[in-house]
């Protein structure tokens, strides 16, 4: 994905989540109260919604609206961003 700008915040973010899913996996094995665990899961999970709304955002300007594209681009754009957000969405 060479349209995405800044990728070393975004493998900073990565690191990030993959320390919450870790820490995760640690209260699962050391059998920390459902609360903990729950809070943490969560934690992860809205990490990983603000990387995907990063990159989501970065395929838009670069596939769907930006300048230049012909009208096939556009649409090949936009058919990736439906798929990839019909996954997500699962």
């Amino acid at each position: 994905m060479s349209h995405l700008q800044d990728n070393e915040a975004l493998v900073k973010r990565v690191r990030r989540i993959a320390g919450q899913v870790a820490a995760i996996e640690r209260a699962l094995v050391e059998g920390e109260d459902c609360a903990t665990t729950l809070h943490r899961a969560a934690a992860a999970r809205g990490a990983m919604n603000g990387l995907m709304d990063q990159i989501i955002e970065a395929h838009m300007e670069a596939h769907v609206a930006g300048p230049g594209l012909s009208d096939a681009e556009r649409t090949q754009g936009a058919r990736e961003l439906i798929a990839a957000i019909r996954r997500y969405a699962k």
